[in-house]
């Protein structure tokens, strides 16, 4: 195997770009694919020390059988490594369930690349759903507390219900966590009131303040902040949105935190997952 050429476009931490790599079969076999066995070309992330960061990334197909001698420019598409930070991108084919040519004395094509933020607009956008005008005047001057700006216009868009007030820091922690790389990031919530407001409405028990950071968090994020399109849903009357929906990296953190007035609730006693 030789590698003939490499190209990649500027890439934010956990986004997607499609590399352009050119190789050549110096063997003597021919290499097929056959959908998603037999050979295919991907990639290992590495940090500065050599050290996997990403390990299998994602799987590009040979469009048609490649014989000895001949020469293919394949489209690869790529996800960047979360956080933003030097890396190396290891190129390799695998015959899968077999052997990476790697373990059979063929040298990867490694291609050191500088990985930015993700977010380059730090402004949040926010949509507030319909509700009482005193609970939505409630949410209002939460944001307007805010310790960075929320505007009309920006890259992030984060869903609260009328009644909800987050925390001051909350934009800077959602706008950090977009800015590392995650495309989809909730927090914890916690019920405005004492015990009984909390007994009346323990389907949000899973997301009450105290836990850390979660990435690839199994339960739905709720009031999430989002850079792509996807589709939400309610859940005790609070924006939701389903992870497994989304092919992007997700983060729930519950130092995100957000404060709901019990009237914007519905006690919903369905399964919190």
């Amino acid at each position: 195997m030789r590698w003939l050429a490499f190209d990649l476009p500027p890439l934010g931490a956990g986004a997607r770009g499609v590399a352009r790599v050119t190789l050549e079969n110096a063997g003597s076999a021919t290499w097929r694919s056959q959908r998603d066995e037999g050979v295919q070309l991907a990639y290992h992330g590495l940090d500065s020390l050599g050290n996997p960061i990403v390990w299998d990334g994602r799987r590009t197909a040979l469009p048609h059988p490649m014989p000895p001698g001949e020469r293919l420019e394949l489209p690869v598409w790529v996800t960047a490594p979360i956080p933003p930070g030097d890396y190396v991108l290891a190129f390799d084919l695998v015959h899968e369930h077999r052997f990476w040519f790697a373990e059979i004395g063929n040298a990867p094509l490694e291609v050191p690349v500088a990985v930015g933020p993700r977010l380059e607009n730090r402004t949040l956008v926010v949509r507030i759903g319909e509700g009482d005008p005193g609970l939505v005047a409630v949410t209002r001057s939460a944001l307007a507390a805010q310790e960075e700006q929320v505007g009309e216009q920006g890259d992030a868009i984060a869903y609260l219900a009328a009644g909800c007030r987050p925390e001051p820091d909350w934009s800077r922690r959602i706008l950090d966590a977009h800015a590392e790389g995650f495309a989809a990031v909730g927090g914890s919530v916690a019920v405005a009131g004492g015990w009984l407001e909390r007994r009346r409405h323990r389907q949000l028990a899973p997301w009450r303040p105290g836990f850390g950071r979660a990435p690839d968090w199994p339960r739905p994020l709720l009031c999430p902040s989002l850079l792509v399109e996807a589709p939400l849903r309610e859940l005790a009357g609070l924006p939701a949105l389903d992870p497994t929906s989304l092919d992007e990296p997700t983060l729930c953190d519950g130092r995100i935190r957000v404060v709901v007035d019990p009237r914007a609730l519905r006690r919903d006693r369905r399964p919190a997952a």
